[in-house]
């Protein structure tokens, strides 16, 4: 992490990443990347369904790789990069056919390192296999839930899961979040854990900064008027008044649980995560 003197107040407690010290590359791979709309928290109706989203520095969209179809194709690692629209680095593969393409880099692989994607491939970070292949306690991300559906899970920066067991089919996998699920063995994983892990020790130091990345100011509801909030209201600060707090809809949070009780995936879900 970079730390900077308290120059001004916003400077004070500020942090970033040091990205001079991992990125090899600034400007992207053209043939590789493209202009896209950001919903900013809107669904396909165009209502905002998650707020204190919007604005930002406009990005361009650089086309990852999650499905690896190029099976048993050696290569090399010729770039490290930065993208904007994902908290980990990703990585530019020249494959030994010709093809270029951008993935998710993971934490010790380094410009000029072998990758390969293949049922045969040697157990080291970058390498891409059948879960049934990787050796039991290893670290994976990008995993496939279905096989050869692509990676859908374990794609965060710092991000890792750990391989438990393999039984009757399936593979036992302990998530980010302590949840323990099963995964097809015939799916594919990646070896490794997802780079830049100190991505979450960042310090924005100032309000500004959150805005460039898209992110709108959050008001209390405390601080609304009783028409727009079940807490607004009152002269001054008040008690909320009711034993558990709740959201503009009037909807509990913090320890209701919302997730569908008859989900299909529930079957996969052999320990639910640890409560904080």
């Amino acid at each position: 992490m970079k730390h900077y003197k308290p120059t001004t107040p916003s400077r004070r407690h500020m942090s970033v990443v040091s990205y001079r010290n991992v990125l090899t590359r600034t400007e992207p791979e053209k043939s590789l990347t493209r202009g896209f709309k950001r919903g900013n928290g809107r669904n396909s109706a165009g209502r905002i369904t998650v707020r204190h989203k919007g604005g930002g520095v406009k990005r361009s969209y650089r086309e990852i790789d999650f499905q690896y179809d190029k099976m048993d194709i050696p290569a090399t690692v010729k770039s490290v990069e930065y993208d904007p629209n994902r908290s980990g680095f990703i990585s530019l593969l020249f494959y030994a056919d010709g093809a270029k393409r951008y993935v998710l880099l993971p934490s010790g692989l380094k410009v000029g390192d072998k990758v390969i994607t293949s049922e045969n491939a040697d157990i080291k970070p970058g390498n891409r296999l059948p879960l049934k292949k990787i050796p039991v306690g290893t670290f994976i991300y990008n995993i496939e839930i279905l096989p050869r559906s692509g990676a859908k899970m374990i794609r965060s920066a710092g991000n890792f899961a750990e391989l438990l067991a393999h039984d009757s089919g399936y593979a036992l996998l302990k998530m980010p979040s302590s949840e323990i699920r099963k995964v097809s063995l015939e799916a594919w994983a990646s070896v490794g854990q997802v780079s830049n892990e100190e991505y979450k020790l960042r310090n924005f130091g100032k309000a500004g900064r959150s805005r460039w990345l898209g992110i709108r100011p959050t008001v209390r509801g405390s601080a609304m008027n009783p028409v727009d909030h079940p807490l607004g209201g009152g002269e001054g600060r008040q008690p909320r008044g009711m034993s558990r707090v709740k959201n503009m809809w009037g909807k509990g949070i913090r320890g209701v649980k919302t997730r569908t009780p008859k989900k299909y995936s529930n079957v996969f879900i052999v320990s639910r995560r640890k409560k904080k």
